[in-house]
């Protein structure tokens, strides 16, 4: 997989959702740096290592870093990093870097072509999930996550990785066959959103040698280089001196020391190191305007400022002036964020941000997104704050409200610091070494943040931000859909008004309590059961709210809470069109006795967050919270579950994101196939339809509101709590908040809600158009299945025959014709639509080979009714998927998946009951009849996505 990897915060691959988060970024996480060193970080640095971490290094100079970690038992999670991506290719090389990382795949000296995958299989590692590479501007990243940690398990993941790191027998066939994907790969890859990115980049670093070296490199090369290219980067940089094994898990340190000098001890290197790339440096510019026209991309302006790179190391001096300069950004992103939730922004979102980029440039940036006409609001509005924060600054209760928020964030890190999840770690150690990072506790993080913000004053930020927005710039650009009229010069022009109209300095609310406390009398238990097999507690009030509790230690201090309200899909209209999509501006519509810019402000203190969805059964409030903070995470809940604002401010945002985000998906084959598979593997069912631009621009601002109205007034109401919580506590808080709350009504919705169906076959496919590249199509398939809980054992089966089916594919179209990056597949059975599910495949592809696609499965489908699977086969999906299940019961989020609607139907607590056991007795005969009743029973649902002026369509 190719990975174009950034480093938060990030405003170039996307906009961060979260404040605090983009606050902590830059001083826990700074930037990039340059290759690897011959030490460890903390070798040039006054920051103590975490002591947990084994830290050391080969004779050869490969470095390797151990830490043990029990979370979840008895996995663990292996990474080797090569300290070279696209930046060290020379000019023939483009793109060979990251078709190495695929041939890593693709045999060895101890390992033939085409069983790497299948070894790791029949180990319990899925292909994607648990085996998978990145290749990024500056290193090559391999990752292998252990279902188990037996020594032969543990030993064939290093066996693996060896055989990586100087192995590889690059066969000539093997390289050329695939070509085809990694072409497929260079196509999907290429959306207006990447375009986007890289352009930015390139105004960013003008000139310099990232602009010259993407990592999915140059089509020419990927279609001509000889085998001999790709072998001469691989002796060049897969050196012992410039790579790194990192390993977390639940085994003996030692022991995993003592292994990884007796695997890789003898790793020399095949050729004399090359000299470091000359990055360039960065020009100096004044006022420079650029303008992108990018259609089907999202309209958004960027202001930046470049300095030169900095590569000093990581000390505490470094990180208090991130610090302070992350503040003082953190309060220009709030008074953002203000804007953006008021009536008529200027903007859809905005943020700013710092970063060292690809070790090339510090730079500083604000982007704002916009619809297309509103780019000179936007570009005024931005312009205007970050004039207002340079010449007033931040004042003392912004700062300290920041302070407050980011303390409780690392908090609440440094509590759960113990449930760390393994493959979370093996993340961050490796982004440490790319980093030149020092991996400290978050005990440590919490402590040094709490000594650096003591006393903070805010003429202290205001100085470092006087360094921020500064070096080569302003660098002002555009990317939009459709050219403006007057081009660059109208951008120069609009920059120049902005920058010239007079600021005036921010007027500040007083601090606003939080009115939520009370909900009334609190409600009465009337009926509890405890199921002691699944270590959780059913609870009835006498209103009819019921409340599952399940306790956990598998991450400590951590809480997930949710609030099923209503019958979500269930009841919206069958015949035509609803509000349901103006949802989106739900949480933003606050509560009716605050805003939720003050709610922000009132509960800064507050682990929290809160999130609407519409699901199949119900519309869906959930949270993240600690221990500390349940009961005001379930006051947020219960109060956006009865008391919600609707204020009309949010809808006009809404309506804007949507209308804006309409001709995006547009702009590939995928996105066609996002906006239009779900509806249409409903016959049309206008519950799962898009919405056009007409049903947006036809729908009321208190349209969401009667929509919503009935179900939140007395609607069914579940209420999910699930992690480190006592269950008394947890009984206790939901009794004063949604136990006090009115009486529901547990009536059903009417049967005619419940009947979904998939689409007849029809002769010719389904045919829809994008207006995306004229070599990039779709060709997609889809069958008919059953719902989830009729049978759950039949369920299971069904389950491992689409396994079996998406390997085959895989096996035909990726490896043997090379005619895709990789088949998507899914399969979904419904839970709550009686007898309905689906399954479905496809594969983005030149549109000539379209055909071939359904001739494949064709082929595929009948050879596995007539002839079914071997017991390798299925053993090589049963034990992936098995083990899959196994990591799910350790987390918070499956039990809440699942969880959350076992009130209404009780049958889901067998389902898990007996998940593995199901699975386990699968044969391949079962696959076989499966196959049969299912996938070949009928013709497939066929569509098609091409180039809007293809021919013959």
């Amino acid at each position: 997989m190719l990975l174009l990897r950034f480093r938060k915060p990030c405003l170039i691959a996307a906009l961060s959702a979260t404040l605090v988060g983009a606050a902590l970024a830059a001083f826990l996480a700074p930037a990039a740096a340059q290759t690897a060193p011959p030490v460890w970080a903390q070798a040039t640095s006054d920051l103590a290592p975490d002591p947990a971490v084994r830290f050391g290094q080969l004779e050869n100079g490969m470095r390797f870093a151990i830490l043990r970690n029990a979370t979840p038992a008895g996995q663990a999670a292996l990474r080797l990093r090569i300290g070279a991506g696209s930046l060290e290719e020379t000019d023939a090389q483009q793109g060979l870097a990251h078709f190495l990382e695929h041939m890593a795949f693709k045999g060895s000296t101890h390992v033939r072509e085409g069983e790497m995958i299948k070894i790791l299989e029949r180990k319990g590692l899925a292909f994607g999930p648990d085996t998978n590479a990145q290749t990024s501007y500056d290193q090559t990243l391999y990752m292998l996550d252990l279902p188990e940690v037996d020594e032969d398990t543990l030993d064939t993941g290093l066996l693996l990785m060896r055989e990586t790191a100087s192995e590889l027998t690059l066969s000539a066939k093997a390289f050329d066959a695939e070509r085809g994907v990694i072409l497929s790969e260079e196509r999907l890859r290429d959306t207006p959103q990447y375009r986007a990115q890289m352009a930015l980049i390139d105004m960013l670093l003008e000139g310099q040698r990232v602009t010259q070296r993407r990592p999915i490199g140059k089509v020419d090369v990927i279609r001509n280089a000889p085998v001999s290219a790709v072998a001469g980067y691989y002796r060049s940089n897969y050196r012992p001196d410039n790579a790194t094994l990192v390993v977390v898990g639940d085994f003996d340190p030692a022991a995993m020391e003592a292994k990884i000098r007796a695997r890789f001890g003898d790793w020399k290197a095949g050729a004399p190191a090359q000299p470091e790339p000359d990055l360039g440096t960065v020009r100096p510019r004044g006022l420079s305007a650029k303008v992108v026209e990018l259609p089907g991309a999202a309209t958004q302006v960027q202001i930046a400022f470049a300095r030169p790179f900095d590569a000093s190391p990581d000390t505490l001096a470094k990180r208090r002036k991130e610090l302070v300069e992350t503040l003082g950004l953190t309060v220009l992103n709030r008074r953002l964020a203000r804007i953006a939730r008021a009536g008529n922004p200027p903007f859809l979102s905005a943020e700013s941000g710092f970063q060292d980029l690809i070790r090339s440039a510090k730079i500083a940036i604000i982007v704002a997104e916009s619809s297309p006409e509103g780019w000179r609001d936007a570009l005024a509005a931005v312009v205007a704050e970050q004039r207002r924060l340079a010449q007033f600054g931040v004042g003392q209760d912004e700062l300290d409200r920041e302070i407050v928020e980011s303390r409780a964030s690392l908090q609440s890190a440094a509590s759960g610091a113990a449930t760390r999840r393994t493959v979370d770690l093996a993340g961050t150690l490796v982004n440490g070494v790319d980093d030149d990072k020092v991996f400290t506790t978050p005990a440590a993080d919490l402590a040094l943040f709490d000594s650096i913000v003591k006393g903070l004053k805010a003429e202290e930020v205001n100085t470092a931000l006087g360094a921020v927005f500064d070096g080569a710039g302003p660098l002002v650009q555009l990317a939009t859909p459709k050219l403006p009229e007057g081009g660059e010069a109208a951008l120069r022009a609009a920059y120049e008004k902005a920058s010239a109209a007079p600021v005036l300095a921010q007027t500040l609310k007083a601090t606003i309590a939080w009115p939520y406390t009370s909900f009334g009398t609190p409600g009465t238990v009337v009926e509890r059961k405890e199921v002691s097999d699944l270590g959780l507690f059913m609870v009835r009030f006498a209103n009819n709210v019921r409340l599952i509790v399940k306790p956990t230690n598998f991450r400590d201090d951590q809480i997930l809470v949710s609030a099923y309200v209503g019958n979500g899909r269930l009841a919206l209209p069958l015949d035509k069109p609803s509000a349901s999509w103006s949802s989106y501006g739900f949480v933003a519509g606050g509560l009716k006795a605050i805003s939720q810019e003050d709610m922000d402000k009132a509960l800064a203190a507050v682990v929290g967050s809160i999130n609407f969805d519409v699901d199949d059964r119900a519309f869906k409030l959930t949270g993240t919270t600690r221990p500390a903070d349940l009961l005001t995470q379930l006051q947020i809940t219960a109060a956006y579950a009865s008391d919600p604002g609707f204020r009309p401010e949010a809808f006009p945002r809404a309506k804007a994101a949507f209308l804006s985000y309409l001709p995006q998906l547009e702009a590939t084959p995928e996105s066609v196939v996002s906006r239009d598979l779900p509806a249409l593997l409903r016959s049309n069912d206008p519950r799962w339809g898009f919405p056009s631009r007409e049903q947006i621009e036809a729908t009321a601002p208190d349209d969401l509101q009667k929509l919503l109205g009935p179900a939140l007034a007395a609607g069914p109401l579940d209420v999910t709590i699930v992690g480190d919580v006592k269950t008394e506590d947890a009984i206790n808080y939901v009794a004063q908040t949604f136990g006090a709350l009115p009486k529901r009504d547990l009536t059903p919705p009417a049967p005619a809600a419940f009947a979904v169906r998939f689409p007849e076959t029809t002769a010719e496919p389904i045919r829809r158009t994008h207006k995306g590249r004229i070599d990039q199509a779709v060709a997609l398939a889809a069958w008919p299945a059953t719902d989830l809980l009729s049978d759950p054992a039949r369920a299971r089966v069904l389950y491992l025959a689409d396994d079996i089916l998406q390997s085959r594919l895989l096996e035909q179209i990726r490896v043997a014709e090379g005619a895709t990056y990789s088949p998507v597949g899914d399969i979904e059975l419904s839970p709550t639509f009686p007898g309905f599910g689906f399954a479905y495949s496809y594969v983005e592809t030149p549109p000539a080979k379209v055909e071939s696609f359904f001739a494949n499965v064709e082929k595929i489908v009948s050879d596995m009714k007539t002839n079914g699977v071997t017991a390798d086969e299925l053993a090589r999906v049963k034990t992936p998927r098995i083990e899959r299940v196994k990591k799910a019961f350790l987390t918070n989020d499956f039990w809440m998946q699942y969880l959350s609607a076992a009130q209404a139907e009780p049958r889901i607590l067998d389902y898990i009951r007996h998940s593995l056991e199901n699975y386990e007795k699968v044969t391949p005969a079962d696959v076989q009849t499966a196959m049969a009743e299912f996938f070949a029973a009928r013709k497939p649902m066929r569509m098609i996505v091409m180039p809007e002026n293809a021919p013959n369509l």
